[in-house]
């Protein structure tokens, strides 16, 4: 869904913030400051961000020299060569980028030659109510004994709305009726979900049917909103529902642990007797990722393992296991599971430049490559360092957080080496630690730094008389 144009997105001078508009080279070892920028997320293509080249401090004659480019591993953005100006290049939706974050910001470099500068830009992008609230059910059946008492709650699915900050969900409301109440509880990630309150007792006789309607609004301008029909049917007496040895369960796991690995075993007990007691375990409302990690025996209530977990993608999960009765009456427990990050991802390396051939003359320091790392994995998994394996005419210097720069240690001889292959290794920190390389080959380009040579400095020759003209008498 396009955004509204507004007079705020109109002007871009309004909504866009520069911080920071001048950046230090690279040569000069400072590290650099960061060009921040703020847009609402799905402009159209083309759309100007600001003036790139105006805000580094850079000349728009000088540009084709300086041949400013973008670097980043997703191009949402690139840069006009003739005006230097920051331009949106693919489509930008704030939540598949960033979820439910509170703050999106894209991070990426900007890339100078001649000399070579490295620049830090970071575009905040907006969210804009461009999702509605919308529940996983639109019909919800319900069961619920006539002796229940007033006061009983009983959770209901929580609408989903992909937006963030003021644009996502903020609040339900249950239309006017006699025997029920709602009330909003909130979960541990945020999310906010809806119960239903008993506040009259039910009486089967007199009315076996309730028919309600349920709205979750969001707080956009003006804000939208999703509703869900909610169907009570009440049945006879089942005097003592099911209850949880727990309410809330929290379990820690490696994320490399196996298949059918036992999480953990819920437990809920009934007092009645006979079928009534009978309880039968079930998620409840979670949605789909839990049910592809996770596996739930509904006769023993324990819960395994059933996917492999992938730390990067996602570090926790949250499930809702319902206990419920012949009777069908039930309790809800919350399962909390923490997902431990282990050292499964190998630091990783991209030449962003590489100046080859060099010339033989370059004095020491000068840049060769320019090296970008990463790592995946968190904590002491992801931080990497890098070295050189051989080539002592080569050191690597740290720049910029994930830069490295290769450069020349010693003076250089085309006469004497034409070709160098330097390999750089990139280590992270975990225990066993991983590491990947990467080969650059640097070409030695010729300069004019040798005179000719005599092989000898003094020549004696014999010649005898009477040679006619033309004849040969040494060679030098």
């Amino acid at each position: 869904m396009r955004p509204r144009p507004s007079a705020e997105r109109s002007s871009p001078a309004r909504w866009r913030q520069v911080l920071l508009p001048f950046l230090l080279s690279l040569f000069r070892g400072a590290l650099p400051d960061q060009i921040r920028y703020s847009i609402p997320e799905e402009l159209a293509k083309n759309s100007v961000v600001g003036n790139l080249a105006k805000d580094l401090g850079l000349s728009v004659r000088d540009l084709p020299a300086r041949k400013l480019r973008v670097s980043a591993e997703k191009e949402y953005f690139t840069v006009n060569p003739e005006s230097g100006d920051l331009l949106v290049s693919d489509r930008i939706d704030r939540e598949q980028i960033c979820g439910k974050k509170p703050l999106c910001i894209l991070d990426f470099d900007t890339v100078a030659e001649n000399p070579l500068n490295i620049f830090h830009v970071a575009v905040i992008v907006q969210d804009i109510n461009d999702n509605t609230p919308l529940f996983k059910q639109n019909n919800i059946d319900l069961k619920i004994g006539e002796s229940t008492k007033p006061g009983k709650t009983f959770p209901l699915d929580p609408a989903l709305d992909s937006d963030a900050g003021p644009n996502s969900l903020q609040r339900y409301h249950l239309n006017d009726n006699e025997h029920f109440d709602l009330i909003e509880k909130q979960a541990p990630d945020g999310r906010k979900y809806p119960e239903l309150v008993l506040k009259h007792s039910l009486d089967r006789e007199e009315q076996n049917l309730h028919q309600l309607v349920l709205t979750a609004v969001d707080g956009g301008d003006p804000p939208q909103s999703g509703t869900a029909q909610i169907q009570i049917q009440v049945t006879d007496a089942n005097d003592n529902a099911p209850v949880f040895i727990q309410d809330v369960y929290k379990v820690s796991l490696q994320e490399g642990v196996p298949l059918g690995f036992s999480v953990l075993q819920v437990m809920a007990t009934d007092q009645d007797e006979g079928v009534n007691a009978e309880i039968t375990y079930s998620f409840h409302h979670v949605d789909e990722l839990v049910e592809k990690f996770f596996n739930l025996d509904k006769r023993t209530g324990e819960i395994t393992t059933k996917d492999n977990f992938d730390f990067e993608i996602a570090n926790s999960y949250t499930l809702s296991v319902e206990a419920k009765d012949h009777g069908d009456l039930a309790a809800y427990c919350s399962i909390q599971v923490e997902i431990l990050d282990e050292n499964d991802c190998a630091p990783e390396m991209v030449i962003t430049s590489v100046f080859t051939p060099l010339p033989e003359d370059s004095p020491p320091g000068t840049v060769i490559a320019l090296i970008k790392t990463r790592d995946r994995d968190s904590g002491e998994n992801g931080e990497v360092y890098c070295r050189i394996l051989g080539k002592a005419e080569f050191i690597l210097k740290s720049y910029s957080k994930n830069y490295y720069k290769l450069v020349t240690d010693g003076p250089l001889d085309r006469e004497e080496n034409p070709e160098y292959n330097i390999t750089i290794m990139a280590t992270d920190r975990g225990k066993p630690p991983l590491s990947s390389s990467i080969n650059i080959t640097l070409h030695i380009a010729d300069v004019n730094d040798n005179a000719p040579v005599f092989e000898q400095v003094f020549y004696l020759v014999h010649i005898a008389e009477n040679n006619p003209p033309g004849a040969s008498i040494a060679q030098v």
